[in-house]
């Protein structure tokens, strides 16, 4: 940020309460990049063109081939109404609504990450794009709006309770429901130190007389990262692929 000089020798003179306090403000002529840069070193995503050339993040979540096949999948999003489950950035809201869907309303719990998705819906113009603070299970027990299309990207490995996910986004979906998730597979886990000791011993759990094996996974080191973007626990809990699809049966 370009400051002037007597602005810095002020800034200078003034203790570090106000220093800090001045820091807020942005002295230069309104800009994409100037709200980008609130989550300075926290984006993860790569801003789609026109403003591809701004500094954010590093992944083509503004352009991603699972909802490009998603939409020819179901024959086109066009027209369809969606629920998209922890956004992050907006970047998956972003091509729902570029892909022609009516309506999407997007749930996120992490406050940083909900922030973000309100910059992205501004510095692009998002119109059909609703963004939504809160945590996804709970607004799920509430009940409301039925939805052509569900997603949940990137969310399942990230809940406490994901067979209860699961359960309340059957009645949620009126029509197609697109999951991607990591799972618990132990021939993978088990062979990566790094990776097996975030994780305790399998545990059964039951919901609505559904019987499954939970695996905790533990956060650690990841909760002290700027760009934090798990679940709201200091643990998750993962499902092996089997039981996910048992679920979902």
């Amino acid at each position: 940020m370009n400051v002037p000089r007597a602005v810095r020798r002020l800034l200078a003179r003034a203790g570090p309460r106000a220093r800090r306090t001045l820091d807020t403000y942005v002295l230069s002529a309104p800009e994409p990049q100037n709200a980008l840069d609130i989550f300075r070193d926290e984006w993860a995503s790569r801003l789609p063109p026109p403003l591809d050339h701004h500094r954010a993040g590093p992944h083509p979540l503004f352009d991603d081939e699972r909802i490009r096949w998603l939409d020819r999948e179901i024959g086109g999003i066009g027209g369809r109404s969606a629920l998209d489950l922890g956004p992050l950035e907006g970047g998956h809201s972003y091509m729902l609504e570029k892909l022609g869907a009516s309506e999407v309303l997007a749930i996120e719990g992490n406050t940083r990450a909900y922030l973000k998705c309100l910059v992205v819906k501004e510095v692009l113009g998002l119109r059909r794009v609703h963004f939504l603070c809160g945590d996804i299970l709970a607004y799920q027990r509430e009940g409301g709006p039925r939805f052509d299309l569900c997603l949940a990207s990137g969310v399942l490995y990230q809940m406490q309770k994901p067979v209860e996910l699961i359960d309340l986004l059957s009645r949620r979906c009126a029509g197609f429901l697109f999951v991607w998730t990591h799972y618990y597979d132990p021939a993978v886990i088990l062979r990566e130190r790094r990776l097996a000791r975030k994780f305790d011993r399998g545990r059964t759990d039951e919901h609505g007389g559904f019987r499954h094996t939970l695996y905790p996974y533990h956060y650690r080191d990841a909760l002290d990262k700027k760009g934090f973007c798990g679940g709201g626990a200091p643990t998750s809990s993962w499902l092996s692929r089997d039981d996910i699809l048992r679920a979902l049966a």
